[in-house]
């Protein structure tokens, strides 16, 4: 009888939104390769949709609670035994450093993961366009893992930000977004010279998943699924 190979438990903080959550669970039970329900990775998933806004958070500097709470988040998924931890938020990521102090393993840097795959799976990068939250943007986190791999970061305009911000908070109410602001954030972008958009919000990877979108965009979610089933000892399909 085939030795069944051992995996390990994968924890998520979820919640940032609901929905982002969701279609990040699907996403890696799609993309695991299993024959049967044994074959999968096990997970624990801490779905805490009451989650202050983070963009707010950073735009006001009242992030305290925030942060305890992620980090009590991040202590409860390693209390139930998980090795690694997604967070499926990528403005959270701001407060990456804060959260990982608080636990032991390791905890998925989405950001570092979604530069470092597009410099890789993208031919000849030197400009990297952003989609994301004010928040994300404002923040820099990008900005700084882009520059750290000799890569220019590209935002929106601040007319074309509004278009992605009006996009995530549509998608947050439960709407399938408004096909024509994407599409004026990314040929804005294309101008630009981006050779790869990375769509770093992950309510915009919820978009992704109801619209055709270009084949110049990466997904910075689709990056945290394939990294969460590498780091759990699974096969990515």
């Amino acid at each position: 009888m085939e030795e069944r190979k051992e995996l390990k438990k994968l924890g998520v903080i979820g919640g940032m939104g609901p929905e982002a959550s969701c279609y990040f669970y699907q996403n890696v039970i799609a993309h695991t390769k299993a024959a049967r329900d044994q074959e999968h990775i096990d997970m624990v998933i801490l779905s805490h949709a009451t989650m202050p806004d983070r963009t707010q958070a950073i735009g006001t500097g009242d992030d305290k609670h925030l942060i305890h709470l992620l980090q009590e988040d991040a202590r409860t998924l390693e209390s139930l035994g998980v090795s690694n931890i997604a967070v499926t938020c990528n403005t959270s990521h701001y407060f990456y450093e804060q959260i990982q102090k608080a636990v032991q393993i390791p905890i998925i840097n989405m950001i570092h993961e979604s530069v470092a795959y597009a410099v890789n799976a993208f031919d000849n990068v030197k400009k990297i366009g952003i989609m994301a939250t004010d928040g994300t943007i404002n923040s820099k986190i990008y900005h700084r893992e882009c520059r750290k791999l000799g890569i220019t970061p590209i935002q929106p305009s601040p007319e074309r930000q509004k278009d992605v911000m009006s996009l995530i908070y549509d998608i947050k109410k439960g709407k399938n977004g408004d096909r024509a602001k994407f599409d004026r954030v990314i040929s804005e972008l294309v101008r630009k010279g981006c050779d790869v958009v990375i769509l770093a919000c992950t309510e915009l990877s919820v978009f992704k998943g109801k619209h055709e979108i270009s084949s110049i965009c990466l997904d910075a979610m689709d990056v945290l699924v394939r990294e969460s089933i590498l780091r759990s000892g699974a096969e990515y399909q």
